[in-house]
């Protein structure tokens, strides 16, 4: 894939293509997916020699495209159903919450759409800031619940409720929905997550934007109200501070 600018129309039209064929084509869409986002970390630096933890990182796209790349990527991922049949060498079985790593190993710390899934985002957060060295960065995008997909498979319904979306989706799938709210899925918003960064000593608010906006990425997200529906999906570079 050639790389494509970020923002750009042309970068937005290319996920979202690969997104509507998640389903019947997988592998595509994600590993296009890996492929912008080590593009978005690498802005930050060459990824050559350094190490980088994909928490979360299910069925390893992430940590393979950084290996590609010359980093020394590890996934670590709380489901074993979520790791697949071939997961990348190395990777652990582990819950983000308490990563069995010594603090500040990671020169990267990434996250890809796992924060809307887990009940304690503070928490995660803290974690993945203790394993990264001072000067690192931590990379989190996540789906905010307002977001037209924020209720993942049964959006956008969850607007009218998610008890009515997600039967409304397994009446019509005839199977039964992926997440339930306040099991693994859980409301998240942008606001009070800035508001949380912000008040952070240990961080410092490197980029904070839409991460598929074609335009004007980051100045949504600085628009109350709006940046709940309109980011769709909230990407943060955060840097660790000394």
């Amino acid at each position: 894939m050639r790389r494509t600018k970020d923002p750009s129309v042309r970068r937005s039209l290319a996920l979202f293509r690969a997104f509507l064929r998640e389903q019947q084509d997988p592998e595509h869409c994600y590993t296009l997916l890996a492929r912008d986002a080590a593009d978005q970390v690498e802005a930050y630096g060459p990824l050559e020699g350094r190490t980088v933890l994909d928490i979360g990182g299910g069925g390893g796209y992430f940590t393979e495209e950084f290996r590609r790349r010359g980093a020394h990527s590890y996934l670590f991922e709380p489901d074993a159903g979520e790791i697949g049949k071939q997961p990348p060498k190395g990777t652990v079985l582990a819950d983000g919450y308490l990563l069995p790593l010594a603090d500040g190993v990671a020169d990267v710390a990434f996250s890809s759409n796992v924060l809307e899934h887990v009940d304690d985002p503070g928490t995660f957060l803290s974690e993945m800031v203790r394993v990264t060295r001072p000067g690192g960065l931590i990379y989190v995008s996540f789906t905010n619940w307002y977001s037209p997909w924020g209720g993942h498979e049964w959006a956008p319904w969850h607007y009218l409720g998610a008890e009515r979306a997600r039967r409304r989706y397994e009446r019509r799938a005839a199977r039964p929905a992926k997440h339930t709210l306040g099991e693994n899925l859980y409301a998240i918003h942008i606001g009070a997550t800035l508001r949380q960064v912000r008040a952070r000593d240990d961080v410092e608010i490197v980029s904070a934007r839409s991460r598929y906006w074609p335009f004007l990425a980051g100045a949504v997200t600085r628009v109350p109200g709006l940046r709940e529906f309109a980011t769709w999906n909230l990407l943060l570079i955060l840097r660790r501070c000394p």
